[in-house]
């Protein structure tokens, strides 16, 4: 798990993938940095695959990109291509051995996967590949696409990718490699996102922009939906793999997951979050005399609450970004000043004013009472919390761990509960329809499962079903 102090009551960001066609370029240190960029997506392992046209040579650890990373390391990653991967682990456990890119050998050579997201019909698909023969070596869903790749390998890379995603079921966007072709995924429902890019000649696949950005890139486009491109030495070729009326663009990339200088489907992540701020503003009437943001995920929607109210914004919260993941909490004691140690109040400005605090979310409500807290410590006469998302009522199915349903306090209780449970003098979230106005996209082309229960590719089958989809041609 992630060890940020400040963000465990967070949905755990899922993973970042990142992938480089460049002959002539330099392209394991450019995954490097493009990895650095998608660090927030995940940060319990990384790793890098790199090709030389003969074969695939990986490596990868557990810790941040610059842990697992150094000059010599890079300087023996040598190839033409390569894909890179950043990790948390919403299904799968905390080792090496689930760490990406995967690497596996076959009758046609080897090939590299990275994978962000997550299969519904995981179980069932691993329990009738074994049923077939397969051993697996990870908990990783992502082995389940290689082995059903793998199995239809004969038939040449785009007509086995085409069946192996006939088979499932979930949210992916995967780049993997061959010994000479790097390839790009999005799964039909669009639920994680996947770009392109070009550097001189160089082809660029990311999770996000900011990562195309950070090696130089240019943006080109977004990979689309039930979209696979194939890039090799003649250059790029589209397929369509897959296709559904309903699309599902994951919402939440919008409110927390993504960087905020990165550009989703429906536009600038910041801008977007300004405008979720400005929603809320609309939808509540609390008079005050200052807007603080949560930081630093709470700042664009802080300012956008501002703009609107015309509130000042001021920055009642100050950050310390040199505590995090290596910090040691030895007693019960010293993990309740978590808080404390990540984020201090400005005593001076807090005195004696009515605060409007955002914040992007509220998961299990005990990070935000303790920042409310906080807040009325350094002398805030009253604190009106704002949350620019609705209650996470809901699991994620799709790649983000938010937790069940009964650890989230949206699911269990009403809003009233939660303002009590918090400390707050009152406590609003922004409406369902008002954060999908503020994002700008159709209701029917995202996915707001963790608030609605709306899910586009379907929940989990429960483990009795009996549900065979190897009917045919194995």
């Amino acid at each position: 798990m992630s060890h940020d102090i400040v963000i465990a009551d967070k949905p755990k960001d899922e993973c970042g993938v990142f992938g480089i066609w460049g002959p002539g370029e330099n392209v394991s240190r450019l995954t490097y940095f493009g990895l650095h960029a998608l660090q927030h997506r995940g940060q319990e392992s990384a790793g890098i695959a790199v090709t030389d046209g003969k074969q695939i040579n990986v490596h990868k650890g557990m810790g941040l990109v610059m842990e697992v990373f150094n000059d010599t390391i890079l300087n023996n990653l040598n190839g033409s291509a390569a894909v890179g991967h950043v990790r948390y682990s919403p299904t799968g456990s905390n080792s090496l051995i689930n760490a990406q890119p995967l690497v596996f050998r076959c009758r046609r050579g080897s090939a590299a996967f990275a994978h962000n997201g997550n299969l519904v019909n995981a179980a069932q698909m691993e329990e009738q590949l074994a049923e077939m023969g397969v051993l697996f070596q990870s908990t990783s869903d992502t082995e389940i696409f290689a082995n059903l790749v793998a199995r239809y390998g004969e038939e040449g890379i785009v007509d086995a990718v085409t069946k192996a995603v006939s088979h499932i079921r979930g949210a992916y966007s995967i780049v993997m490699m061959t010994q000479n072709k790097l390839i790009g995924i999005r799964d039909p429902y669009g639920v994680r996102p996947l770009c392109l890019g070009r550097l001189n000649e160089a082809y660029v696949l990311a999770s996000e922009t900011c990562a195309l950005g950070i090696v130089g890139a240019k943006f080109v486009r977004f990979i689309e939906p039930g979209e696979m491109v194939v890039i090799n030495s003649s250059g790029l070729e589209s397929f369509k793999i897959g296709q559904e009326e309903r699309q599902g663009m994951c919402i939440f990339e919008y409110v927390y997951l993504a960087r905020p200088d990165s550009t989703l489907d429906a536009g600038n992540v910041a801008q977007i979050r300004m405008e979720c701020g400005r929603q809320l503003a609309r939808e509540t009437d609390v008079e005050a005399d200052m807007v603080i943001p949560v930081p630093d995920s709470g700042n664009s929607a802080a300012l956008g609450y501002s703009q609107a109210k015309g509130i000042p914004f001021m920055s009642g919260l100050i950050k310390n970004r040199y505590v995090g993941r290596t910090f040691i909490q030895p007693s019960q004691k010293m993990r309740d000043l978590g808080v404390k140690l990540k984020l201090h109040p400005v005593r001076e400005i807090l005195q004696g004013q009515r605060v409007i605090l955002v914040d992007d979310s509220i998961v299990r409500g005990t990070t935000s009472k303790k920042i409310v807290q906080l807040v009325r410590d350094a002398g805030a006469r009253e604190v009106h919390m704002m949350v620019s998302s609705p209650p996470i009522q809901n699991s994620c199915y799709y790649g983000i761990d938010t937790g069940k349903r009964e650890e989230l306090i949206a699911g269990r209780i009403g809003v009233d509960d939660i303002c009590r449970h918090i400390g707050a003098d009152s406590l609003h979230y922004l409406s369902v329809p008002g954060l999908i106005q503020a994002v700008g996209l159709p209701e029917k082309k995202m996915c707001t499962g963790c608030f609605t229960g709306d899910y586009p590719a379907g929940i989990p089958e429960k483990e009795d079903e009996d549900k065979n989809m190897f009917e045919e041609g194995w």
